[in-house]
């Protein structure tokens, strides 16, 4: 009875893709020996909602800032999210935004116009998605009232109304 014998390649290093994935199909191998980008989808699990599991879904990023005198707190939730989840977590993360991101004068000026400016972006993008049915035991996130019927988004007129009023006291100083 013979011996299995190893193949002939057995312990040389691998050629291609540094963690030898197969290459694209009908794909030549790109300059530097890797195989051209594969096309979107092979060899990929189809994206579903992280919350869901719903088939329609979008890798977005949504952002929170809360800023308060000198300290700063950045977050993000990453998706992917179907378009109900998602829109159910940037109303979140904006509205604590819109609460508690202009306590700083850098968050006033810089961080929490720019995280709401990203956040209406990726509310866009997901409004763009189709709807999709959560996957079987699980459901969707609450979306819940829309951000400028949450009483809590209105704090931000506070702040807003001390930065108009200190600008007009600096202008009416000058002149």
């Amino acid at each position: 009875m013979a011996t299995p014998q190893p193949p002939a390649n057995y312990g040389a290093p691998a050629t291609g893709a540094p963690y030898n994935y197969p290459p694209a199909p009908g794909g030549h191998p790109a300059p530097g020996g890797y195989p051209a980008p594969a096309p979107v989808g092979y060899g990929q699990q189809p994206v579903c909602c992280r919350v869901c599991g719903g088939q329609a879904a979008a890798d977005l990023k949504v952002r929170a800032h809360m800023g308060i005198l000198v300290v700063m707190k950045f977050e993000h939730l990453k998706g992917p999210f179907c378009r109900d989840c998602g829109i159910a977590v940037v109303r979140q993360m904006t509205t604590r935004t819109l609460c508690l991101g202009w306590w700083s004068p850098l968050s006033l000026v810089i961080f929490t116009p720019f995280t709401l400016v990203w956040n209406l972006f990726v509310h866009r993008k997901l409004g763009k998605l189709p709807a999709s049915a959560p996957a079987p035991g699980l459901a969707h996130l609450d979306a819940g009232a829309p951000v400028l019927r949450r009483p809590v988004a209105y704090v931000a007129l506070i702040p807003l109304a001390w930065a108009v009023w200190a600008i007009s006291q600096i202008v009416a100083h000058a002149a």
